[in-house]
């Protein structure tokens, strides 16, 4: 795990010192300065040391639980993220709660009704599949926001209640496209569950059908919804940059953004592990609660082994 971070941190920022441009021509927003004036914000920021030093002075800081400084928020990189995170993760829990629970009912509907709901199911996630997290910021912003304004078009809110409010719109927006693959990958599960022998035995020996389908079709298709709901995961982390830029939602995917714009090294470095650091947490829970879900995984890796 430390590797990969390492790794991704050291990828990362090769790409911010290879790009063109430089923090000092941000931080002059166009205005002529003198060469002593750049060299003193060169010498300030070390951003005449060459690549590999100013890469383990930013490491040496983050082992010590320094992230450094913002070239353009000028202040904490600690403090910023320490202001911005619990809004992202709160959008992101109420897009994965939106997910969760329309995805796997959607999907249950179309495997165990057929018919004309799973035709319906089908045009309904064809829809919620070909739109991207982007499109649909500006389609729920537009009608919503603008147009009936039930919900605002912009910012995070204050309190609990507001920040809910604000980011309910975002959370749909962000949740669309998810919701739509996390039902097709639930009904194509369950009607792969549905043809199995177990399945057929269980009913020749009059087991009722409700029961058939939460003990022996639900319960059998949540190892492949699992094991999705960690690509999902990851997938949020990605797409709520362009979300919160999109609603002007003060998380880390828009200071992402805009640190990215202004190439300042700290908060891109930083932002960039922590998104790392939770894909890898995501995927450790998914290969942890996989064998608690479906025991087969386990008795097919011990004879693996054996």
């Amino acid at each position: 795990m430390a590797a990969t971070l390492l790794t991704a941190s050291f990828v990362v920022f090769g790409a911010m010192y290879l790009a063109p441009g430089s923090p000092a021509s941000f931080l002059l927003a166009g205005r002529s300065a003198s060469p002593e004036a750049l060299a003193a914000i060169n010498a300030q920021y070390h951003l005449d040391d060459p690549f590999l030093v100013r890469y383990f002075r930013w490491l040496g800081g983050v082992l010590q639980g320094d992230f450094g400084r913002s070239i353009t928020y000028r202040t904490d990189v600690s403090r910023l993220l320490a202001d911005r995170l619990p809004v992202t993760l709160l959008l992101i829990t109420m897009a994965l709660v939106l997910v969760v629970a329309v995805g796997l009912l959607l999907g249950r509907i179309a495997a165990v009704r057929g018919g004309a709901a799973d035709s319906a199911v089908l045009v309904t996630t064809t829809f919620a599949v070909g739109t991207p997290s982007f499109v649909a910021a500006v389609l729920l912003q537009g009608l919503f926001a603008v147009q009936l304004g039930w919900f605002p078009s912009s910012g995070s809110g204050d309190g609990l209640g507001d920040m809910l409010w604000h980011l309910t719109l975002p959370a749909i927006a962000l949740a669309l496209y998810l919701t739509g693959m996390l039902a097709r990958v639930t009904r194509s599960a369950m009607l792969e569950a549905l043809d199995s022998e177990h399945v057929t035995v269980a009913r020749s020996r009059g087991v009722p059908e409700r029961q058939v389908i939460r003990r022996h079709v639900f319960r059998n298709s949540l190892g492949t919804v699992l094991t999705t709901g960690g690509l999902i995961v990851s997938t949020l982390l990605v797409c709520t940059i362009l979300v919160e830029t999109a609603f002007g939602i003060g998380g880390i995917g828009q200071l992402l953004e805009l640190s990215t714009t202004t190439k300042d090294f700290p908060t891109v470095q930083a932002v960039s592990l922590i998104i790392v650091a939770l894909f890898m947490v995501v995927n450790l829970v998914v290969d942890l609660l996989l064998p608690l879900v479906d025991p087969r995984v386990t008795l097919g890796s011990r004879k693996a082994a054996a």
